[in-house]
């Protein structure tokens, strides 16, 4: 006896005219249109926030850059030290303490030995007597090579004190003057440039120009913000225009086929989201670091563009999202007959190769963001064997 009777009312809910299904598309498509444009003034109100939230990750990156940067140039000064036979200063940590910990980089300036006697005025007179003493032993009338302070140091109580070759002064703010190597340094050209003191200005990484993010053309800065708040508004509207196109294609749909939908359409979306979330936050940091990594070694200093930089932020997090349904396309294709869960566990060596080249395609051209993408496959192609194992399967009329 068949488990159920067939009956041509199945289909009567799916009965509609070419006019009817253009009508029906016109409606959705103007409320998935006033879903957006509401999404979109959300986006306005916000979107000085977004773009500043996008720009993280390529900060974050920066910063690092400089800072691998000044510890590889400190640890040159210090081997040339060593090198070059002279006394070892003992502050190599103390520098790399500041650059790490605290996330402040040497900023290398010329003073004016006058100037720099000026700037310290009448409030430290006994620190101003002591650095007048020191830079005269450096003045052209003396030594014709610019010697660096050898271990004086000045307290804020004008008191004097030794410390392996820093000295600190005070002009705008505060500066101290790293050990330097003086045979390396040129001979002066003129008297005027033997005045020169060479010092160190510490400066926050944050607010070094070098990690800013620039914008070239006048009107790039009120175009990228326009771009954020459209795609503010498209996620924010999504669930809507998803909706709205749900109920399209349902109305030409057959009732068993709309109960595919039901399942499909929510897994679509959290994988879709988790593509997008680990390409944002996970992805991102060792990709943006291997990539300056290798600036860093042919010696180009990064200098992006936040429109370049935008659409990078588009294009890798939509691949890693389109290439997260491989589990659902694996599953559809194992539901209408074209592969089997058999013939998935038979082909994985070519199912293997498939995943790799899908991450080529999704992914810029550089190998890590590729190898980052096709790890998370191969465990999506597990889960989508599993899903055409144990997902239950319906009952097709048509059968």
């Amino acid at each position: 006896m068949p488990r159920y009777e067939y009956d041509e009312d199945i289909f009567k809910d799916s009965t509609m005219t070419f006019g009817e299904h253009l009508e029906e598309l016109r409606r959705c498509l103007f409320r998935a249109l006033v879903g957006l444009m509401v999404g979109f003034l959300v986006g306005l109100a916000i979107g000085r926030h977004v773009v500043e939230f996008i720009q993280t990750p390529l900060r974050s990156a920066l910063e690092g850059y400089y800072e691998q940067k000044a510890l590889e140039d400190a640890q040159r000064r210090w081997e040339e030290f060593q090198n070059q036979g002279l006394p070892m200063p003992s502050d190599l940590e103390m520098v790399k303490k500041r650059v790490i910990e605290e996330h402040l980089l040497p900023e290398e300036v010329y003073v004016d030995r006058q100037e720099l006697l000026r700037a310290f005025g009448e409030g430290w007179p006994k620190a101003k007597q002591v650095l007048k003493e020191v830079l005269s032993r450096d003045s052209p009338g003396g030594s014709s090579t610019p010697q660096e302070p050898s271990g004086e140091k000045i307290n804020r109580d004008g008191s004097e004190r030794t410390d392996a070759g820093f000295g600190q002064a005070s002009a705008v703010g505060q500066a101290e003057t790293l050990p330097m190597d003086s045979s390396t340094e040129e001979q002066p050209a003129d008297a005027a440039r033997q005045n020169l003191v060479r010092m160190f200005l510490w400066r926050r990484v944050a607010e070094d120009p070098r990690v800013q993010i620039k914008s070239f053309n006048v009107q790039e800065g009120f175009l990228i913000y326009v771009k954020a708040s459209l795609l503010t508004g498209a996620i924010l509207a999504s669930p809507w225009i998803f909706y709205q196109l749900w109920i399209f294609v349902a109305a030409g749909l057959y009732p068993h086929e709309k109960r595919y939908v039901h399942v499909f359409l929510p897994i679509s979306l959290i994988l879709f989201l988790a593509g997008v979330a680990l390409a944002f936050f996970f992805v991102f940091p060792p990709v943006l670091s291997f990539l300056f990594s290798f600036n860093g070694w042919l010696g180009i200093d990064p200098d992006p563009r936040i429109s370049e930089w935008l659409s990078f932020v588009l294009f890798l997090p939509l691949g890693f999202g389109i290439a997260f349904q491989l589990p659902l396309v694996m599953l559809f294709l194992e539901r209408i007959g074209i592969f089997t869960v058999e013939s998935y566990l038979s082909s994985w060596r070519v199912s293997v190769l498939v995943i790799f080249i899908i991450s080529m395609i999704f992914t810029p051209a550089d190998p890590y963001s590729m190898f980052l993408m096709a790890i998370p496959l191969l465990f999506l192609y597990v889960l989508g064997i599993l899903m055409c194992k144990y997902m239950p399967r319906r009952w097709n009329p048509f059968e």
